[in-house]
């Protein structure tokens, strides 16, 4: 006989997913797939947070949340799942987004992890997740995560927004086009970013909702009805267009030739953050103590710090500096000042 607490949990769980289950594209046994499931988000600002928040919500029994940053008070505008006590407190967005699902679906089973994803780590930290949600500010990482899905066969979902603009795309390897497909090479010349163009929160949860609305097709095994193709808008000025990815380009250096160079970290550079004036540096493998670098930085400026980062404030330059090594640093876009004042205060 069931406890009474069981009886609860079983009523308070059929009853959260039941106007999901009456659609019909979902289902009983839909939602079963869902409870199943292991999805994985890089990128947790403004469209990973979204859908961090709608994947949840829909029931997907596990989420692995990859993101390297921070919040901040500039990502209250736009990122779901954040509020002012997260960005007071600096809290890694990846933590910060298991800690507000636990409290609007506690079933959801949530890891995650505060890295930048590279050529060293994808393997661990893709691991066991049947599908991946891009979530990302740059093309360097999303031609990481194409070509770990090509050699892994593995499913995943372009998503990009800025000003009134979003962007989607399915990617199903040895079926659709792949990334590299679509975009042999990264943008050139000049690139609109957050920090320049402004973005509409409605764009990046337009780009979320479609991403995972993808996503619940795979999930639930209703493969023929995923679009094939790269699907854009302006929601300014009410244009659509969409762009055949239904099947792969002949000759793609990735999904034909496997010429995997961003899986083997061929020239990866250093990568300047949408939406701040900053520099990332990878400092991977080299563990802080945070406690023994406050002592030393205090008398060079302001320092505070928690059990997962620590921020040092000195004239017009912020720097953060994750348990690993890794980096980030505020008031500037040049890599070189970056790399001299990472030097000057943490060491090299």
């Amino acid at each position: 006989m069931a406890t009474v607490s069981e009886t609860r949990q079983g009523r308070f769980s059929s009853e959260r997913y039941s106007r999901q289950v009456l659609f019909a594209g979902i289902g009983e046994a839909g939602q079963e797939k869902l409870r199943a499931a292991h999805v994985a988000i890089v990128g947790c600002g403004a469209t990973g947070a979204a859908a961090a928040s709608l994947v949840a919500r829909a029931g997907v029994g596990k989420l692995t949340l990859i993101d390297r940053d921070f919040v901040e008070e500039s990502n209250l505008q736009r990122q779901v799942l954040f509020d002012e006590a997260d960005a007071r407190d600096c809290l890694p967005k990846a933590e910060a987004a298991r800690r507000k699902i636990a409290l609007f679906n506690s079933e959801v089973t949530v890891e995650p992890h505060v890295a930048d994803l590279t050529p060293g780590n994808i393997h661990e930290l893709l691991a066991g997740a049947e599908l991946v949600l891009d979530a990302t500010d740059n093309f360097e990482t999303r031609y990481l995560v194409n070509d770990y899905a090509v050699e892994q066969a593995k499913a995943w979902i372009y998503s990009a927004a800025v000003g009134a603009y979003a962007a989607t795309m399915n990617i199903l390897p040895g079926e659709t086009a792949c990334l590299a497909c679509i975009f042999p090479e990264p943008p050139t010349g000049t690139v609109e970013t957050c920090d320049t163009a402004g973005i509409l929160n409605s764009a990046v949860n337009l780009a979320a909702s479609l991403a995972v609305t993808e996503a619940l097709k795979l999930i639930v095994g209703a493969r023929e009805r995923v679009r094939r193709t790269l699907l854009s808008c302006d929601l300014w000025v009410n244009e659509w267009s969409a762009v055949s990815a239904a099947k792969p380009r002949a000759g793609c250096e990735v999904c034909e030739k496997r010429n995997l160079r961003h899986l083997r970290g061929e020239g990866r550079p250093h990568i300047t953050l949408c939406g701040r004036n900053s520099v990332q540096i990878h400092e991977h493998g080299r563990p802080v103590d945070f406690k023994e670098l406050e002592a030393r930085l205090r008398p060079h400026g302001n320092v505070r710090s928690n059990s997962m980062l620590l921020r040092f404030e000195r004239g017009e330059h912020t720097l953060t500096v994750f348990a690993d090594g890794r980096a980030i640093i505020q008031g500037t876009t040049d890599v070189g000042a970056a790399r001299t004042l990472y030097a000057r205060y943490i060491g090299s």
